[in-house]
């Protein structure tokens, strides 16, 4: 699979970063105006580094846009003229809609709208996809990129934002949860290193539990508190404190800016 990611800045490293250590490509084209940010990839066999957007397209099946949302409709726009019968193209920048998109480069474009995280790096990405085609073949090819990165799930469009919060933002959330666990384990006297180990580690055994055996959260809770015991006393504090309440409020909230972001974009696109 030939595929060209067009406008290479911190997500499409960590897609770069995915694809590599995947090894998910024949061939992989990197774009950004200052290529010297993109050296770290320079020796990699089968992927080729340029400021030309034009080259890469022309060479590539599967176009990836990572760009920032100011500057899609003009790549769009460039792109267009280029764009055959066999080419996919996925974008994964926020608010941009599969409609908009269809205007600049036309409807007979297979379009898939994807939203990674940076978990992509280390091929653990909940990425979302949401698409223009009925072809099972388009999204296959969509999913299998994405899937060797992490899991991937096709919602319908109107959710991608809620998505956006849950699983782009998600990760800057989990980042903090992590971060305050570590801190309370340094005040029960841990050092640093070992604390975010501590921390880190027993995050990623809570999520493997649920992955691995599909139960509810509340189900394993139960294996763990015993009448008066520890656990529960921590999480009632916890709940006193507001933590669910917070999370939740935090989430929408992220969610009601990301809608008024869309709304400013939209009258200047």
């Amino acid at each position: 699979m030939k595929i060209a990611i067009i406008g290479t800045g911190n997500l499409g490293k960590s897609i770069v970063k995915g694809l590599i250590q995947n090894n998910s490509f024949s061939q992989l084209f990197l774009t950004k105006r200052n290529i010297e940010e993109l050296n770290e990839f320079k020796e990699v066999p089968n992927v080729f580094i340029s400021s030309n957007n034009k080259e890469a397209i022309t060479a590539s099946d599967v176009l990836i846009f990572a760009v920032q949302p100011t500057h899609l409709e003009a790549l769009l726009k460039e792109t267009a003229p280029l764009l055959s019968d066999n080419h996919v193209v996925i974008s994964t920048v926020a608010g941009f809609s599969i409609e908009k998109m269809e205007a600049l480069i036309g409807s007979d474009t297979t379009i898939i709208r994807a939203m990674p995280n940076t978990a992509i790096a280390v091929g653990k990405s909940m990425t979302c996809l949401s698409g223009n085609t009925q072809k099972k073949e388009d999204l296959e090819i969509a999913t299998t990129i994405f899937n060797q990165l992490g899991t991937s799930m096709i919602i319908p469009e109107d959710q991608m934002q809620a998505a956006t919060v849950i699983c782009a933002s998600g990760i800057a959330f989990w980042m903090r949860l992590i971060r305050a666990t570590t801190q309370a384990a340094i005040q029960l006297g841990f050092d640093a290193k070992e604390a975010q180990e501590l921390a880190m580690h027993t995050s990623e055994g809570a999520a493997n539990l649920l992955i691995a055996t599909g139960n509810h959260p509340e189900e394993e809770i139960d294996k763990v508190t015993t009448p008066k015991g520890c656990t529960i006393e921590g999480l009632n504090e916890m709940e006193h404190k507001g933590l669910s309440a917070a999370l939740i409020q935090g989430m929408v909230a992220s969610f009601n800016k990301i809608n008024t972001i869309k709304k400013h974009h939209n009258e200047f696109i």
